[in-house]
């Protein structure tokens, strides 16, 4: 265990935690929402620091990150927990962990020197804190950062947007890119798939957006729950109007998983009528994403609409840009490219 970060003593030994927007008060032999924050004699620790259960090699592209650094490598890391409970998780064997009251926990203990060795060992040029939620091992995530900043290695986040501003600021400088799980914009979605509050998630992206250099933003189209036009319309003149008409948004088919097995997958013409309403509404780059052989996952001049960066489900098949330009008309093209 690690002293935790992001909390506060609040009264009979108990304490209220700040990484999250639940703002867990956490009673002593208890852990927060995310299962692997716990309260030991009115202190706070992390279970899971140092601890990752997943150590892979993906490409940027798998995240889903279009506009950072394409065909680049990330080792890509997790810890077991979440703060979410989301009926659809694809990682639940990690992600829904349960606290047992013991001090262990699933994974290998991998100090944050030893991760930057094996980001510079398998030729990886981003380190990616993903799979469930890095917001739950934040500690683990700043110290890793600040050791691969030493080495020029670039950091990203996969997230569901629910840290707080608090301690997001402590990652300034640190964190270059993420892509955040944009779920909904029904407040019931959030109560009853997620088991969050939407009003907090809105606020959260508006805080990652402000905080970081670049960002994505990913939305798995769920049969039935936020596959509606006049939602899917929402979700993308809200990033329009609030974070940026730049901002790359993602839109992916649902499968069968988790609590949600009982669904079909969504259909292919509701996610590029999607991808439709996102250009529609105004964004610059829409992507369609689990469909094999997608028109959709090529990135297109927003001027000209010469095809710049063909894509093959995670494979780079071709890269026209040139210094971040398009090469037939000139108009820049938002994203980290070096």
């Amino acid at each position: 265990m690690k002293i935790a970060l992001w909390w506060k003593p609040y009264k009979d030994k108990k304490v209220r935690c700040y990484l999250c927007r639940h703002h867990c008060v956490v009673y002593p032999g208890q852990a927060g929402v995310c299962q692997v924050r716990v309260n030991r004699e009115g202190a706070l620790y992390s279970l899971v620091y140092a601890r990752p259960i997943a150590v892979h090699v993906d490409p940027i592209e798998k995240k889903p990150l279009f506009h950072f650094l394409p065909s680049s490598r990330a080792l890509s890391i997790a810890t077991v927990g979440c703060n979410f409970r989301c009926a659809n998780c694809q990682n639940w064997d990690i992600s829904q962990y349960r606290y047992d009251g013991s001090n262990i926990v699933p994974g290998e203990y991998m100090p944050p020197e030893e991760v930057v060795e094996v980001a510079e060992r398998t030729s990886s040029q981003v380190i990616a804190y993903t799979y469930t939620e890095p917001t739950i091992f934040w500690e683990y995530v700043l110290d890793t950062a600040k050791l691969a900043k030493k080495k020029g290695l670039k950091n990203i986040l996969v997230t569901n947007g629910y840290i707080t501003e608090e301690a997001l600021k402590d990652g300034d400088g640190l964190i270059d890119a993420a892509n955040v799980d944009f779920k909904s914009m029904r407040k019931e979605f959030y109560a009853k798939v997620v088991k969050a509050r939407l009003d907090r998630f809105l606020d959260g992206l508006r805080a990652l957006f402000k905080h970081l250099p670049w960002l994505e933003v990913t939305t798995l189209i769920i049969p039935g729950f936020n596959d509606s036009e006049e939602e899917i319309r929402e979700i993308a003149r809200f990033i329009v109007q609030e974070l940026s008409p730049a901002v790359p948004w993602h839109i992916s088919r649902f499968h069968p998983a988790y609590k949600m097995s009982y669904l079909p997958p969504t259909p292919t013409r509701t996610i590029n009528r999607a991808v439709e309403i996102g250009y529609e509404e105004g964004l610059r780059f829409v992507y369609a994403g689990n469909i094999p052989t997608s028109p959709y996952e090529t990135t297109y001049c927003p001027k000209c609409q010469t095809p710049l960066i063909r894509r093959a489900g995670f494979e780079v098949v071709e890269n026209r840009l040139a210094d971040g330009k398009c090469p037939i008309c000139g108009e820049p093209i938002e994203g980290v490219w070096k």
